[in-house]
This record gives structure tokens, C-alpha cells and sequence, in this order.
């Protein structure tokens, strides 16, 4: 199983290949804004991946067309409701605003 580090707080939590991030990122207790429940219609789970890019699912038009609306997005911005996991370990950093 992948492991997901949680950046600021370095928290690392194991979760099957398969899962979304923002679903690690809740197991983990983070506290992460995710008002539409995993829709790519809000936004507000916008994270950084700082390592293991590679082995989340493909950008889908619907969350880069999000992305494209939020402001301090980057080249490696990604939605937590959609990125999926795959085989890979992966570093996300969580700018929480909660």
C-alpha cells in the first residue's frame, strides 16, 4: 500500500492505491475544507504534491477547469477529491484554511 506524507505536520498514513487523497487526508485527521464532497466543484481541497506526482491518476478536464479558477495554483496543484492513488508514495502539502 502507498504511503501519503502529510506536509506541514508530517503525518504519514498507509491507504490503499485506489483511494482519492482527500480520503488519506481525512483517515489522517487533517483538517481539510472539502464543501462539495469530492465533486470538483468547490475547490477548497486544493493542495500541493510535492513528491510522487507520477503515481496519481491523470488531471481530468473537470478538476483542471477548477483549478484554472483558483488563485496560487501551480504546476503542482492538485484537487484532493480528485487525485487518485496509485502504487507510489506520495509528499502533499495542505495550506488549510480551516
Amino acid at each position: 500500500m502507498p504511503i501519503v506524507t502529510i506536509q506541514p505536520s508530517g503525518k504519514t498514513i498507509q491507504i490503499a492505491a485506489g483511494s482519492n487523497i482527500l480520503a488519506a487526508l481525512l483517515a489522517a485527521g487533517t483538517d481539510i475544507e472539502h464543501k462539495c464532497d469530492g465533486k470538483a466543484e468547490c475547490g477548497s481541497c486544493h493542495i500541493f504534491v510535492q513528491e510522487g506526482r507520477k503515481s496519481l491518476s491523470k488531471i481530468q478536464r473537470v478538476e483542471n477547469e477548477k483549478l484554472d479558477t483558483i488563485v496560487g495554483v501551480g504546476s503542482k496543484s492538485r484537487l484532493a477529491c480528485q487525485a487518485i492513488l496509485g502504487e507510489g508514495d506520495v509528499t502533499v502539502e495542505v495550506l488549510s484554511f480551516v
